[in-house]
């Protein structure tokens, strides 16, 4: 099972990340590379636990759909998404947050399993666990970009 670790600074507080990181429009903008757009469930807002958001995003040239549910939640400290119905055999993405001298650790720790036994895991070495880390880290930084400017207000 492919796991990427990420770790973010940003100069915001850790409400701010925390809020900002669950906020479904920002997702929608900071992946705009993939088209994402929430088509059920959660479509705006923020994401409380026991919601559930379905993601329709372009990817590989194909549009998917990837239905997750926040299952787990501690404000302003971590939240934690799983895949119920998608493209992966398994997901599950948890994001933490730590309060900083000067803003917060932004923690992402993202596993998943993909479908198709052996070809899965090939496909994993090859591209698609660098594709994933890539587009957490694109996301990563317009989140950090919003956090630290005035658009978040917004």
């Amino acid at each position: 099972m492919p796991i990427i670790h990420l770790e973010t600074h940003i100069n915001a507080p850790v409400n701010r990340v925390f809020d900002l990181a669950r906020n479904i429009d920002l997702h929608q903008y900071s992946t705009k590379q993939t088209n994402e757009r929430a088509i059920a469930g959660r479509t705006s807002g923020l994401m409380e636990l026991g919601e559930t958001v379905t993601w329709r995003a372009k990817h590989f040239g194909v549009y998917q759909n990837l239905t997750v549910k926040l299952t787990k939640m501690e404000k302003p400290h971590f939240f934690e998404d799983e895949m119920i119905q998608g493209a992966f055999a398994s997901m599950k993405h948890r994001h933490e947050f730590v309060a900083t001298i000067n803003g917060t650790k932004m923690i992402d720790r993202f596993e998943f399993t993909s479908p198709l036994g052996l070809l899965g895991r090939l496909a994993n070495q090859l591209f698609l666990k660098n594709y994933m880390r890539k587009f957490l880290l694109i996301r990563n930084q317009e989140l950090k970009d919003i956090a630290e400017g005035q658009a978040w207000k917004e």
